[in-house]
């Protein structure tokens, strides 16, 4: 799919961050966007936004992890195109704690957005693609934790190493119907998603999240740069994109030195003290 112009494109969780930037490039290369989020204000500056270069069919409040308001959110999208060209799912949580810390609470949350939210894009909206016959491209946000299990953000791990897994399959199910299927692995991105993360197994969450929200923030690598990997990825069809260089290292020493890689992710954790 090397021409973007005049494809539809949804894009979860739009609001702030990757997913605002990822549709503010759609739009450049002159997609028309399909945009979610819950949070309302942000989903409208992403809108205006949008409109700006190109065009917003829709910019709805949905939350991903809900089954009834991804189905009521599709089949307001499916009045308008017959199914999308281009599906995000990109919307993401974080959550900080081991097993012993970690409510089933807080499992069901992280796992519904991270998890669960992948699953709803794709089982709505991917269908409609495939009827359809005209090819696509389904993009699912990952993370550099999706290739090594880290101590301290266990249901995030799980959370994004389920993604991993279903873009595997995904791609090989789809490719005979010419949808391409790409796993985004971004690193570590100065964005927001520190400020609503939660943080278990701690007596100073705050604290906590003060000092990995500065280290986001000093690794200065912006979501415009995951914007423009998930381009390429879908122009070209890739299937594991890793972003920033710590995720690129990752993926590297999973496939060739997989004890090195668990040293490295061991560095980090110590690093972000989690």
């Amino acid at each position: 799919m090397r021409d973007l112009d005049g494809r539809t494109a949804l894009v979860t969780g739009a609001g702030k961050g990757i997913g605002r930037a990822i549709a503010v490039e759609l739009a450049r290369l002159g997609a028309r966007l399909v945009l979610c989020d819950v949070d309302e204000p942000a989903l409208e500056d992403a809108r205006a936004a949008v409109d700006g270069t190109s065009h917003c069919l829709i910019a709805r409040r949905a939350d991903v992890a809900s089954e009834q308001e991804m189905r009521d959110f599709a089949a307001q999208v499916h009045e308008l195109v017959p199914a999308v060209d281009v599906l995000v799912n990109n919307a993401g949580v974080g959550l900080g704690g081991g097993l012993l810390d970690t409510s089933l609470e807080d499992w069901r949350w992280v796992l519904g957005v991270n998890l669960w939210g992948v699953i709803h894009g794709c089982h709505f909206f991917v269908p409609p693609m495939v009827a359809r016959g005209a090819g696509g491209h389904v993009v699912n946000v990952s993370s550099a934790l999706g290739f090594y299990g880290q101590a301290g953000v266990i249901g995030y791990v799980t959370s994004k190493f389920g993604v991993l897994g279903l873009g595997e399959s995904l791609r090989g199910e789809l490719a005979p119907h010419g949808i391409g299927v790409s796993t985004i692995c971004p690193g570590i991105i100065d964005t927001a998603i520190i400020s609503t993360a939660r943080f278990r197994g701690t007596d100073n969450p705050d604290g906590v999240r003060t000092q990995v929200g500065e280290l986001f923030k000093r690794r200065r690598y912006g979501p415009e740069r995951v914007a423009r990997a998930v381009v390429r990825a879908v122009r070209r069809n890739e299937p594991i994109v890793p972003v920033a260089p710590e995720a690129w290292a990752l993926y590297f020493m999973k496939r060739i030195a997989p004890s090195l890689g668990s040293s490295v992710s061991r560095f980090i954790e110590r690093h972000v003290g989690l």
